[in-house]
């Protein structure tokens, strides 16, 4: 039987060094990084990071706005004009970020509790930002 449940595929963001992204998402925030080796081969034009097994962030070099003709304006997008991604964590691995955050100096923000989020009120939740300006917050419901 097919699942025709609506999923997020991927988000997109900008980034100014995909492979120091792609770093920084593997040993920060505890992602998987994708493509890594062929995106510094040549062989593909962006590597991504796995969220989980349905979800992954695309990091795509900045530098590549000017590519951007899929929609007028396209280009324009490059920057941050989203204002955050959102990622649920297990309690256990909210707190492991929180400590990998804490030990590279990734600054935070003081935590929130009960924050509304597509499954109710969160029990704790905080944001951080990227090395290059993309803003996460990140929760766990439990």
């Amino acid at each position: 039987m097919t699942d025709h449940t609506a999923r997020l595929d991927h988000v997109v963001l900008w980034v100014r060094d995909p492979v120091a992204a792609a770093d920084f998402y593997e040993k920060a925030v505890g992602m998987e990084p994708l493509r890594l080796t062929e995106f510094a081969a040549g062989q593909v034009p962006f590597p991504s990071v796995r969220v989980n097994d349905e979800t992954i962030l695309d990091l795509m070099p900045l530098t590549f706005a000017e590519r951007m003709t899929m929609l007028p304006g396209a280009a324009n997008s490059a920057g941050h004009p989203v204002n955050h991604v959102c990622l649920s964590l297990p309690r256990g691995d909210f707190d492991a970020l929180v400590g990998r955050l804490e030990e590279r100096a990734v600054l935070v923000s003081e935590l929130s509790y009960d924050s509304f989020g597509a499954r109710g009120k969160a029990t704790r939740s905080f944001y951080f930002r990227d090395p290059d300006g993309n803003v996460f917050e990140a929760r766990h419901y439990d």
